[in-house]
């Protein structure tokens, strides 16, 4: 009787390849939680010039090109609010804004649209939704003054005297704002 060689165990490749994809599926577990950790860190405290509440000053243009600064605001209840066209939540707020501007404008409070975006693109939404406050075009130099703009919309309501009283990140009801304005007139 012949004797077989002992049959030598080797692993499969079909378990090779499954320990594989475990590893690279751990691997990317890690990466995607990691990422997660950074986006459920709280939005960056305002810069120092803004410590003492004071909102910080800045000229920005228009739609139209003419150059607009906060002090022209001076004396107002501002509400200034970071947004883009293509932000679904911002879009959500603009008629409510629209609103606002409507029934306290004569009270003195002031809507400011910020766009984070292309100006063509601004310019029709403006014209296209009868924006009946001033829209400024934003730059990364206005989102790190105020603190780093994370997401949009982001609003900020400034009292009387200049200084920023509430922060507002996500979209709010009108109410909301309403609520915030009325406690400064």
């Amino acid at each position: 009787m012949s004797r077989r060689p002992p049959v030598k165990r080797t692993f499969p490749v079909y378990l090779w390849i499954a320990i594989a994809m475990v590893a690279v599926a751990a691997g990317y577990y890690v990466l995607q939680h990691d990422g997660a950790v950074e986006a459920a860190a709280p939005a960056p405290a305002l810069p120092p010039s803004a410590a003492s509440g004071a909102a910080p000053a800045f000229t920005l243009p228009d739609i139209s090109g003419k150059s607009v600064s906060l002090a022209d605001f001076k004396g107002k209840v501002v509400v200034l609010d970071f947004w883009a066209t293509w932000c679904p939540p911002c879009r959500k707020e603009i008629p409510d804004f629209i609103s606002i501007q409507n029934e306290y404008g004569s009270k003195g409070v002031q809507v400011v649209g910020i766009a984070l975006d292309e100006l063509p693109k601004v310019r029709a939404f403006v014209q296209a939704n009868g924006m009946n406050y001033p829209v400024l075009m934003g730059t990364d130099a206005i989102t790190a003054l105020y603190g780093g703009i994370e997401g949009i919309p982001t609003t900020f309501i400034i009292d009387r005297n200049g200084k920023i009283v509430e922060r507002f990140e996500g979209f709010r009801p009108r109410a909301t704002f309403v609520a915030a304005i009325s406690r400064l007139l």
